[in-house]
């Protein structure tokens, strides 16, 4: 097989697409021929080196992709040919991927490849976000960090299926127009007194603010309400400063961190949730944009796309 893999740390052009041997299925896993890979930052951090990253080199990145099973062990309730998804497996740069049964996640007929593909691991956080980190409830203020991006642009639109008025954040007016096109009822720029905004936005505070910036953090917690609650699941701009415990108790205000692997905790747990949000995407409230997509040969490039945060979808990798 042919797989998109680095031997060193740096900029897209230490990505090689070369040969590799292909893997070897453990007994409880089955092998996946890929047609569709999803991009994630991720994988741009461990390109370069600031994200965990296990084994030697050559090394292979991504987590989330869909395709066919090729081979799968006799009573796994997986046959070749099935059509399939996974978020969460490594060494999914490649058109072969070793992926543990539990973590396979069937595709109905009407969810194709891309869609999958592009959805999976940001929908399945945006998800857990409105339904266990804070139970979104109609009429609520909520602020939505990076409300343009992968996941952002999922979270604006779940919290307005759910009857919420959002206040989104962006980088730039053209990501501010992405925002509104995804439902947020007003946008503001980090360049701007953002915290003002949303009070402005939510008089007194807003309800509920997502925060993946992670160096914004108390400046979210100054935007909630007295009682209001942060939900804190992403670092793209830093480590965020320590809390004052203090300032938790004299305001009222709640502080949650969140993390999709503490949710998808069995391969009941996992196909469910995947379920509702293939059933969210089937009926239209849940809108799955696709950036564009590049060979996996031509993966540079697609990491070009990707960091230089002009993309305004997912990036997919195609082998």
């Amino acid at each position: 097989m042919n797989v998109l893999s680095f031997d060193s740390f740096g900029a897209p052009d230490v990505l090689r697409y070369r040969p590799h041997p292909d893997p070897a299925p453990g007994a409880a896993q089955a092998l996946v021929r890929t047609r569709a890979i999803g991009l994630n930052f991720a994988d741009v951090y461990r390109r370069k080196g600031t994200y965990h990253l296990a084994g030697s080199p050559p090394y292979i990145a991504g987590y989330e992709g869909a395709g066919e099973i090729v081979a799968a062990p006799a009573g796994s309730g997986f046959a070749p040919g099935d059509r399939v998804g996974f978020a969460d497996m490594p060494f999914a740069n490649a058109e072969l991927v070793a992926v543990d049964l539990a973590k396979l996640i069937p595709l109905p007929d009407d969810i194709g490849f891309d869609t999958a593909a592009a959805v999976l691991l940001q929908g399945l956080t945006a998800q857990y976000l409105v339904r266990d980190s804070h139970a979104m409830k109609a009429g609520e203020r909520v602020l939505v960090h990076a409300a343009a991006g992968g996941v952002g642009g999922l979270l604006v639109q779940l919290c307005k299926a759910l009857g919420a008025r959002v206040i989104g954040l962006t980088s730039s007016e053209a990501k501010a127009a992405q925002a509104r096109e995804a439902g947020a009822d007003a946008v503001e720029l980090y360049s701007q007194d953002w915290v003002a905004a949303a009070q402005a936005f939510a008089p007194g505070g807003v309800d509920v603010v997502y925060d993946s910036v992670g160096s914004t953090l108390s400046q979210s917690l100054a935007a909630a309400r007295t009682g209001g609650h942060v939900v804190f699941y992403g670092m793209a701009g830093g480590d965020p400063a320590p809390v004052d415990p203090r300032l938790l108790m004299d305001t009222s205000k709640s502080l949650t961190g969140g993390d999709l692997w503490n949710v998808l905790t069995s391969a009941d747990e996992r196909r469910s949730r995947a379920g509702e949000l293939f059933g969210w995407v089937r009926s239209g409230r849940l809108r799955v944009p696709v950036d564009s997509r590049f060979a996996l040969a031509d993966g540079a490039q697609a990491h070009a796309r990707l960091e230089s945060r002009a993309s305004t979808g997912k990036v997919l990798l195609i082998p």
